[in-house]
């Protein structure tokens, strides 16, 4: 038994990949491939490869890493080391030296990982129902009730009856706030806030569990959201969600208003016969990986110091079937910014700046960011080495000259000089018409606080956010190699490229603005 963030015992069980770890090793073993170098500096304002930047290149290594033989590389699973392995071996091929733990290109980190247990046992006066089929659990909370349903007309109805210790059924009801229309994931969004909402009045009334009649808008969502409830949730090993603890958690379920041609209504209003709900819930402890590689620079002086490229090389899995197709490649997220590193890896092999470059390859960014976060406070190089952090995040898609930097505009800003010298390589080289409306404090997605750039930007390291935005197959099983436009994406990694140049190329380093403090 072991005691997790939730305050509830649980099984623990341990998931081991060795065959993936013995790849990851004897990877991690060989030399780097030998590139050829030009000693012979450029200046700060002229990236002297962008040639090296080619489509080939690119659409090569994006068709590999988004294939579907990496069935959607999810952290905690055994694709995400494969991953990884795939990522340490083409740093490996360009030239790259490793710079993660022990002489390697890899950093460990554990994943508490939390999910329903497929030994929970639903039913509903007198029928079992079938546990991410036909019900779903909306968070792995632990607990037993046995009751006759109490069933709710309305969340008034909590004043007229005792509910202390019962089960609780009623109709799932619209959130108050709404998600904003056009919203990314906005189906998903509407079951989570539907579901705090309800839940928090009913748990305050004593329910000991609550079981909500999934509405036509969460129907047509639970693929997405029922594939999430069902993997459960992640967390780094040893941090505490404080935030989850703060108030009684019951079960919360989500029921199709139809099982097996009855209707779910029907059976929850029947005044006699007992439901009995019992969760289970079991808990894991999986590797994820950072794949972290550098390139020295050319200055003895300044080679010590690192221009930080960063993205992610994770993505969402395997999950229910849309259209026939159950894979979630994550091509553009983000397998185009994974993939634009390695071309700037081959260009600062060829000609390297002053400073070195990193490269980062984090894991399980989609999981909660939890491998920046973890570099962030664990990095393989001493912090005050890194002198910017170059993120992106999906440079693939959307308009041929549309692109954004966050972390731009205040609140955002945290590094007026690296804006600036980003700015300036998108004026002078690749002419992007750039979107601020995203990094507005206001804009409904938050999207500033959704990579990997944020960690760094709240250690109080200068961090951009590279990125072309969402679009409508963000978080779908349409998000794949063949929708990305090739020639944009190697103009973004140009731009990122020459940013980097730049950085590296200029003898003052960036600072953090002394007035930089984000809004949450």
């Amino acid at each position: 038994m072991t005691q997790t963030y939730f305050s509830i015992s649980k099984r623990v069980r341990r998931f081991t990949a060795l065959g993936a770890l013995s790849i990851l090793v004897f990877g991690s073993c060989s030399k780097p491939a030998a590139t050829s170098q030009q000693s012979t500096p450029a200046s700060a304002t002229n990236p002297p490869a962008f040639s090296v930047i080619r489509e080939d290149d690119l659409r090569r290594d994006l068709f590999s890493l988004a294939s579907d033989s990496l069935r959607g590389r999810r952290a905690g699973e055994t694709e995400e080391l494969r991953a990884a392995a795939w990522m340490a071996e083409r740093a490996r091929e360009a030239g790259l030296l490793p710079a993660g733990d022990d002489g390697t290109y890899f950093q460990f980190f554990p994943l508490r990982r939390t999910q329903v247990s497929r030994q929970s046992h639903i039913t509903i006066n007198g029928r079992r129902l079938l546990l991410n089929k036909e019900v779903w659990v909306t968070s792995p909370v632990e607990g037993v009730a046995e009751s006759t349903p109490v069933f709710l007309n309305s969340l008034a109805d909590t004043t007229r009856q005792n509910l202390r210790g019962k089960i609780v059924a009623m109709r799932m009801l619209p959130p108050t706030n709404l998600p904003a229309p056009g919203m990314s994931l906005w189906g998903y969004r509407y079951i989570l806030s539907a579901v705090r909402q309800q839940g928090t009045i009913l748990t305050r009334a004593g329910a000991a569990a609550i079981v909500l009649i999934a509405d036509s808008t969460t129907q047509a969502s639970l693929a997405f959201a029922g594939h999430g409830f069902e993997e459960g949730s992640y967390q780094l090993e040893g941090l505490v969600a404080t935030a989850q603890t703060s108030s009684r958690a019951v079960p919360t379920l989500i029921v199709l208003p139809t099982a097996s041609g009855q209707s779910m209504q029907d059976n929850l209003r029947k005044p006699s016969g007992t439901s009995r709900i019992q969760i289970k819930v079991d808990s894991y402890i999986y590797p994820s990986a950072n794949v972290v590689a550098r390139a020295p620079g050319a200055d003895p002086n300044l080679r010590n110091e690192y221009v930080l490229f960063s993205g992610h090389h994770d993505h969402d899995g395997v999950g229910t079937p849309i259209n026939g197709d159950s894979i979630w490649n994550g091509a553009d997220d983000n397998g185009t910014v994974s993939v634009a590193m390695l071309a700037i890896a081959r260009a600062w092999k060829q000609n390297p700046g002053q400073r070195s470059a990193l490269f980062v390859w984090h894991g399980a960014e989609e999981r909660g960011l939890l491998g920046s976060r973890w570099y962030a406070e664990n990095p393989t190089v001493k912090k005050e080495s890194i002198v910017a952090v170059l993120n992106g995040d999906m440079i693939g898609r959307n308009a041929p000259d549309s692109a954004a930097l966050l972390g731009s505009i205040k609140p955002h800003k945290n590094s007026t000089a690296l804006v600036d010298m980003a700015l300036q390589a998108n004026q002078n080289f690749t002419k992007f018409k750039l979107d601020t409306s995203w990094d507005e404090q206001r804009h409904p997605e938050g999207w500033y606080f959704r990579s990997d750039h944020l960690p760094y930007a709240r250690v109080g390291i200068p961090a951009i956010f590279f990125t072309t935005l969402l679009h409508p197959d963000y978080h779908t099983p349409r998000d794949e190699a063949q929708r990305i436009d090739i020639t944009k994406l190697a103009k973004m990694t140009r731009w990122m490229y020459a940013t980097g140049w730049a950085i590296s190329n200029t003898l003052q380093r960036p600072t953090v603005d002394p007035d930089f403090k984000l809004e949450r």
